[in-house]
Parts: structure tokens; C-alpha cells; sequence
């Protein structure tokens, strides 16, 4: 169930951002987009599904790499613009083979 909040930002066109992480570990994995398909379709399918923004399409993760993201929870913060994936990656998250997109230390 999508919380209005949620569909009032839908229905006006924006995309929400998705912060994806390992249930397990904690790790933080990526970042990626929803809009209300690809959020209801991650809710139905339990894989995680998202909006590309540069090929403006849905995409489920892994569906060419075969790194998937299983869906354990999904939690929505408190001004209702950005959701959490909690997931059970199967490979790594990243497009370029590491584990997280986020291995660059900056500071």
C-alpha cells in the first residue's frame, strides 16, 4: 500500500529516490529512482524495480547482470521524498563489479 503523501508526489510527476541497502551488513549499496509503477511493482515482485532516468524506463535490478536485490523491507522517511530498500543482494550493486556504488572516499 503507497501512503498518500507518496501518491500526491506521484501524481505530480516527481521521482523518489531510492536508498538501497544490505539488510544484513547495513551497507549502503546505491541509489536509484522510483516512480509509482516502479514502486508497486517492487511491492508485488519483491525485486527491487526502478525508474532510469536516462533510458526513461522501468529496470529490475539484475535483470541483465543477474545481480538481483530481493526485497526483505521497504521504509518511507518522514517528509515522504525518499524511501529505504532494505534488500538481500545476490552479487554485487554496483554496474562496474563492486559491491556498492559508493567506494570513493572523498573526506
Amino acid at each position: 500500500m503507497i501512503p498518500e503523501s507518496l501518491k500526491r508526489r506521484f501524481e505530480n510527476g516527481e521521482l523518489v529516490n531510492v536508498v538501497v541497502q544490505d539488510n544484513s551488513s547495513k551497507e549502503v549499496l546505491m541509489v536509484a529512482w522510483v516512480n509509482q509503477e516502479a514502486l508497486e511493482n517492487s511491492i508485488a515482485s519483491g525485486k527491487a524495480t526502478f525508474w532510469s532516468r536516462s533510458r526513461n524506463k522501468l529496470w529490475v535490478k539484475g535483470e541483465e547482470s543477474g545481480n538481483t536485490q530481493r526485497i526483505i523491507d521497504i521504509k518511507l522517511d518522514c517528509d515522504s521524498d525518499s524511501l529505504l530498500y532494505l534488500v538481500d543482494p545476490a552479487g554485487p550493486a554496483c554496474h562496474n563489479g563492486t559491491i556498492t556504488c559508493f567506494e570513493e572516499t572523498i573526506l
